[in-house]
């Protein structure tokens, strides 16, 4: 288990007020004029060191996509964009971190806006997150009255601030040049690429998009060096802590910071109260929010929580947003609840993703009643490898793999379904 001495989030359960003055007690805001005066390509260094993966799904190297940006400014400002639309269901990571530690957040914002020569960082935040919002812009506030944010922000000599904006609730807008164009103004849709947002992204000039709990994760890991962070976690691919999300049929749900490679059983038992009524009444986990294909027992028994030791098992980190589900879940119900999630969700850019999400759901929901027949699984799995990688955003990715992972590991489940149904059919 993580050390208390080795924790990020010393606040996130709230025990104290959000204020700057508190924040500065958890450490936040010390000697940040010192890092900067380090310079870009040492900031650069360190987070390559530290081996941080982004912690909003897709896990590309942090380091590595601050380093895509021009080194120098020229015609165009440089811009931060901060991906605050938590909206995948079963992921609140995010939320407790703008809620409880938003300087963390700031302060990230203001060294990685450095780092890539930003001036200016915008927060696209979930709509629905009221509070939060509020949250950080008090933060914001604070942050600029103490002369932290705005001219010579915290005496560095680099200008910088930070902007709030609010979504509207789509869900596409957590796909990040889907979030570039709702922050434009336009509607949420995503763009082709090339070009890459470091190229031309928000006004058409060069932009990183990172998710909230990697920048919040910057100022520990230059304070305390990338070795100190490379030195947690499973391996030199999956280092460091994450913030997972425990939630679904377990006795105590709750967010928890913990080592990458933590033994999934470990995490629910320690942090999750355990399975409602013992880890022998388990029948699957999704492992990384709703997107990611759930997992078995048998599979859970063993499996450890980070990058690579899921997609070994043909799931996924994600977000890290853990649904747990007991022997009293309709297995084809849960999975057809998410299909008809992602065809609400879809934005009808791409044709296989407009019309392959509503198809799939409409299978889903015969597939519930038994009302299908034994061919229709094949034909059913067929479709989703026709959606996944043939559309422009992973949205549809994302509505294909828990399907797949369905038919992958309870296709004994839909076959009774049918034959069940037939049997109640042919005797009527």
């Amino acid at each position: 288990m993580l050390e208390d001495k080795d924790r990020i989030y010393t606040n996130l359960y709230g025990q104290e007020p959000a204020s700057l003055e508190y924040a500065r007690k958890r450490g936040d805001w010390d000697g940040t004029k010192d890092i900067i005066a380090k310079g870009r390509d040492w900031i650069i260094d360190e987070m390559k060191k530290s081996g941080l993966r982004g912690r909003g799904g897709a896990g590309f190297p942090t380091g590595m996509k601050w380093s895509f940006m021009p080194k120098e400014l020229k015609d165009k400002p440089h811009y931060l964009v901060v991906n605050a639309d938590e909206s995948e269901p079963g992921t609140c990571k995010d939320r407790e971190i703008m809620r409880h530690d938003p300087h963390k957040l700031i302060e990230g914002c203001l060294l990685a806006g450095f780092a890539m020569q930003a001036h200016h960082a915008f927060i696209y935040i979930r709509g629905e997150f009221v509070g939060e919002g509020s949250a950080v812009v008090k933060a914001i506030e604070e942050a600029r009255a103490a002369g932290l944010l705005g001219k010579n922000a915290a005496g560095s000599g680099w200008d910088f601030d930070v902007t709030l904006h609010r979504g509207a609730g789509a869900y596409i807008c957590g796909e990040e040049t889907a979030l570039l164009e709702s922050l434009e103004g336009k509607k949420g849709q995503p763009r082709n690429k090339p070009p890459f947002p470091a190229a031309a992204g928000l006004y058409s000039a060069p932009t990183t998009i990172n998710n909230v709990e990697t920048i919040a994760n910057a100022p520990t890991i230059l304070r305390r060096g990338g070795a100190w962070f490379a030195g947690l976690g499973k391996d030199e691919k999956n280092t460091g802590t994450k913030l997972f999300c425990l939630l679904g049929h377990i006795n105590t749900p709750c967010v928890v910071e913990e080592e990458m490679g933590i033994p999934l059983r470990d995490l629910l038992d320690k942090h999750g109260g355990g399975v409602r009524g013992g880890w022998d009444n388990l029948l699957a986990v999704i492992p990384g929010g709703s997107s990611t294909p759930l997992m078995p027992k048998e599979i859970c028994d063993t499996v450890l929580m980070d990058f690579d030791s899921l997609r070994a098992v043909q799931s996924g980190l994600g977000t890290a947003g853990v649904i747990v589900m007991d022997k009293s879940t309709d297995i084809v119900y849960a999975i057809a609840r998410l299909a008809q999630f992602y065809m609400h969700e879809s934005c009808g850019q791409c044709t296989p993703c407009r019309e392959g999400t509503g198809w799939l759901w409409r299978v889903m929901v015969r597939m519930v009643k038994g009302q299908a027949s034994i061919e229709e699984i094949d034909s059913l799995l067929d479709v989703t490898k026709e959606i996944e990688g043939h559309t422009i955003c992973a949205l549809g990715d994302a509505a294909a793999w828990p399907i797949q992972g369905l038919i992958r590991h309870f296709r004994p489940e839909m076959e009774r379904r049918i034959n069940e149904y037939r049997k109640i059919a042919k005797a009527a």
